[in-house]
C-alpha cells in the first residue's frame, strides 16, 4: 500500500510536469529569437506567456540552472521507481523500449506544431547521427545502466553516475568541443577534477565499510527490496561506469548533431523513436521465445514505462539540448550530485537501502572532482564572454571611427571641388 501510494505521487507529479512542459516547449523554440506569442500559440494559455517574460527578463544562466535542478528532482524520482520495478522483475531490455515508445508518442505532436517551420531537411548525415545516438544511449547505455542497477543499490548508481561530467570533459576535449589550456589555472582545474572523480568512484567501488544505520530504514515496507545477497556492486559498478561512457559519447554526439540540426523538440523525438526501433530488435534477439517480458503489467512497471519515458527520456533530452546550445556538453552534467543526493533520500525511505562509509566516502570525493571540473569550466566561459565582449567593443570604436571619418573626407572633397 505505501508504495502504491508513492506511485500515485509520482504519477501525478509526472503529468504535472508533463503539462507545464507541454505549454513551454515553443517558449523553449523560440528562446533566442525571444519573438512575441504568435497567434497560433495562443491556446497555450497564460503560463506560455508568463514563460516567455521569464525568459525574457530572468538572466540566461539562471533560468538553465532552474530547469536543470527541476529536472535533477524528477530524474532522482525515475531511478527509485525503476530500481522498484526491477525488483519486481521488471526486464530491462522491454523497459528501454516502452519507456522511449512513450515518449515518442507524448512528444511527437509538439515537435510537429512547433517545429514544422524551423525543422531542417533530413540528410544522410543528419540521419546516421540521429540513428547512432538511439543506438548509444536509449540502447547501450540505458541496458547497461539498469543490469548495473539490479545488482546494485539506486544511491550507488546514482553516485557513479557522477563519473559522467568527467567522463564528458575528456571526450569533449577529444573532439575539441572543450578547450584547455594546460598553463591556465582552469583547465588545470578541471584536469585534477577528472582525475579526482575517477579516484572517488574506485573508493566508491571496492571500499564497503561499517554501516550507516538510518533510524527509518529499519521500518520495513511492503515492498521487495534488493537482498543483500543479490546485490553485487564490483559487477554493477562496472556496468553503470560502461553506460556512463556511452551516455558521455550521448551527450558530444548531440552537441554535435545540434549544430546542424538546431531543431531541439524533433531531435528529441526521433531519437527516441530510433531507440525504440532498434532496442526492439535487440530485445527480439536477445529474448527471443520469450514473450511474456512483453505483457505490461499495471503497476510499478506500467508506471516506470510512463514516467521514465516522460521524464528521463523526453525531457532528459530536450532539456539537454536547450542547455547544450548555450553552456556546451559538459556544462548539462553540472546538476548530477543533486540527483545523487535525492537519490540517497528517496531510497533510503521507499526502498530501506542502506549506506555504508565507503559509498559516503566516495561519493564526496566524486562531488568534490565534478566541483573542481564546473568550475575551471564556468572560469573559461567568463574568460571566453570578456574576450568576446572587448572583441564587440574594438570592432565598435573602428566603425564609429570609419562613420565619422566618412563626413570629413567628403566635406573635404567639397572644399576642393569650391576651391577650383
Amino acid at each position: 500500500m505505501f508504495l502504491a501510494a508513492k506511485a500515485v505521487d509520482a504519477a501525478h507529479l509526472a503529468s504535472e510536469y508533463s503539462s507545464f512542459l507541454s505549454k513551454t516547449l515553443a517558449a523553449g523554440t523560440h528562446r533566442q529569437r525571444l519573438l512575441p506569442l504568435q497567434p497560433r500559440h495562443s491556446g497555450l494559455g497564460v503560463d506560455l506567456s508568463v514563460h516567455l517574460l521569464l525568459t525574457k527578463c530572468m538572466d540566461d544562466v539562471m533560468l538553465i540552472k532552474m530547469e536543470g535542478t527541476i529536472h535533477m528532482f524528477f530524474l532522482g524520482g525515475s531511478a527509485i521507481i525503476a530500481k522498484s520495478a526491477l525488483n519486481h522483475g521488471m526486464s530491462h531490455f522491454t523497459f528501454a523500449v516502452y519507456r522511449n515508445v512513450f515518449a515518442t508518442i507524448v512528444f511527437a505532436p509538439f515537435a510537429f506544431l512547433f517545429e514544422r517551420k524551423i525543422r531542417p531537411k533530413m540528410t544522410m548525415s543528419i540521419f546516421l547521427k540521429i540513428m547512432l545516438l538511439g543506438l548509444v544511449e536509449p540502447v547501450i547505455d540505458q541496458n547497461l545502466y539498469y543490469t548495473g542497477l539490479r545488482y546494485t543499490t539506486a544511491t550507488s548508481a546514482a553516485a557513479m553516475c557522477n563519473l559522467l561530467p568527467a567522463l564528458t570533459f575528456l571526450l569533449a576535449w577529444i573532439l575539441r568541443l572543450e578547450r584547455v589550456n594546460i598553463m591556465r589555472l582552469s583547465s588545470q582545474a578541471k584536469i585534477i577534477g577528472t582525475t579526482v572523480t575517477f579516484g572517488g568512484a574506485m573508493i566508491m567501488t571496492l571500499i564497503g565499510g561499517p554501516t550507516i544505520g538510518l533510524p527509518w530504514t529499519r521500518h520495513h515496507l511492503n515492498i521487495i527490496p534488493s537482498s543483500p545477497t543479490d546485490l553485487q556492486p564490483i559487477k554493477g559498478a562496472l556496468f553503470i561506469a560502461a553506460g556512463c561512457i556511452c551516455w558521455a559519447c550521448f551527450y558530444n554526439l548531440q552537441a554535435i548533431t545540434l549544430k546542424t540540426y538546431p531543431a531541439t523538440l524533433s531531435l528529441t523525438c526521433l531519437i527516441c523513436s530510433a531507440g525504440a526501433l532498434q532496442g526492439t530488435l535487440l530485445t527480439l534477439v536477445v529474448e527471443r521465445g520469450n514473450t511474456s517480458i512483453w505483457a505490461i503489467q499495471w503497476d510499478t512497471t506500467f508506471l516506470s514505462y510512463v514516467y521514465s519515458g516522460m521524464v528521463t527520456s523526453g525531457v532528459g533530452y530536450y532539456v539537454s539540448g536547450l542547455i547544450m546550445k548555450e553552456k556546451g556538453p559538459v556544462f548539462v552534467t553540472a546538476f548530477n550530485p543533486l540527483n545523487m543526493v535525492i537519490v540517497a533520500i528517496l531510497g533510503s525511505f521507499i526502498l530501506s537501502e542502506e549506506l555504508n562509509l565507503g559509498r559516503v566516502l566516495g561519493g564526496a570525493i566524486i562531488v568534490i572532482g565534478l566541483y573542481l571540473v564546473i568550475w575551471g569550466k564556468s572560469k573559461d566561459q567568463q574568460a571566453s564572454k570578456s574576450f568576446n565582449s572587448e572583441e564587440a567593443d574594438q570592432s565598435e570604436f573602428v566603425d564609429q571611427k570609419e562613420t565619422s571619418a566618412t563626413p570629413k573626407s567628403s566635406n573635404q572633397a567639397k572644399v576642393g571641388d569650391e576651391a577650383v
